[in-house]
């Protein structure tokens, strides 16, 4: 029972193993580099995506929480009544 066993299991570990040199062959080809950048290109839009809806999430909830106008600069809030500007003398003491 021992000498088929092992038989069997050291078939199993070449046939992995001639799998496992066929793929990284593969990816080290042209083409599987190629594909390598694309994916990671993919990832990283994915990525920077996800952080733009982030911030622009917690951007929204922390105007919610300050109070501040939905999108913009906080505005200045005018007052109904306005004062009228002194008047300065500029001829001063003679």
């Amino acid at each position: 029972m021992g000498r088929p066993l092992w038989f069997v299991a050291g078939a199993g570990v070449g046939v992995y193993a001639a799998a496992r040199a066929r793929r990284v062959a593969e990816s080290l080809t042209a083409d599987g580099l190629r594909d390598r950048v694309r994916g990671l290109q993919v990832g990283a839009r994915l990525f920077a995506d996800e952080v733009h809806q982030g911030r622009v999430e917690r951007e929204t909830e922390l105007r919610e929480q300050l109070g501040l106008r939905p999108t913009g600069p906080p505005g200045l809030t005018t007052s109904t009544t306005r004062s009228t500007p002194r008047s300065i003398d500029t001829k001063g003491p003679h």
